[in-house]
């Protein structure tokens, strides 16, 4: 069952977490480059701010983005931006998301998020956790896949598998964590069933398309391969 509230103090507790270790840098590492193609970490920050205020509209039933143009411009307007205004804007902008999910409405409604995408109200929370957690890793300041909280791995990669479930380009495919808990996912290709066998982290790194699968043992046929998200 979803909590929401609980979701909130998550999302709280990764944002401080970011926050701090944006507060360890300077202004060099802005311009430098994330693990994101064609992105600095600037870019990255930008984007984490303007996704919070995204949110805060899709909470209070706007479109998330004006359109694919604005959210495109608004990211690249913001990126060269200074450390000190970058961390001010993600903290500002998180604190509206707070307030906004903050008041009382009604979680079980569905929401409008981008590209016709539909979801209820309460899980709002968690994609802002989503955000949070995969962008800071995605910024490269040490900050890994297997910091990530467990809690956090476990409900990302269910929601990753559940999310390619069907996929006419992924062949049945069974994900099995060195840990013993298991995900099935794909079933709309032929081929399979493919068992994926490894840790926590880079199981749902190659779900995420942050690791290329690389660590990963794969058994009764070829690792799939996994359409952006």
């Amino acid at each position: 069952m979803i909590d929401h509230a609980d979701d909130l103090a998550s999302v709280q507790a990764a944002t401080e977490r970011l926050l701090h270790a944006i507060g360890t840098l300077d202004n060099a590492a802005v311009t430098q480059s994330s693990r994101l193609p064609g992105w600095t970490l600037g870019h990255v920050l930008t984007h984490l701010a303007r996704n919070a205020d995204a949110l805060v509209n899709v909470l209070e039933g706007r479109p998330m983005y004006a359109s694919a143009e604005a959210r495109d411009a608004d990211i690249e307007a913001g990126a060269a931006r200074p450390l000190d205004e970058q961390l001010a804007d993600v903290r500002d902008s998180a604190e509206r998301f707070r307030a906004a999910a903050g008041v009382p409405a009604d979680w079980s409604r569905t929401v409008a998020l981008r590209n016709g995408v539909t979801d209820r109200a309460e899980r709002v929370p968690f994609r802002r956790w989503i955000e949070v957690e995969l962008h800071h890793v995605d910024l490269g300041i040490g900050y890994e896949l297997e910091d990530l909280p467990a809690d956090f791995t476990e409900r990302e990669t269910e929601f990753l598998a559940a999310r390619f479930s069907g996929h006419p380009d992924v062949p049945a495919t069974t994900l099995s964590a060195a840990d013993g808990r298991t995900w099935t996912t794909g079933g709309g290709a032929d081929g399979g069933p493919v068992t994926v066998e490894g840790t926590p982290a880079d199981l749902l790194g190659w779900l995420a398309g942050r690791r290329d699968g690389g660590a990963l043992t794969v058994k009764g046929g070829d690792l799939p391969k996994l359409p952006p998200l």
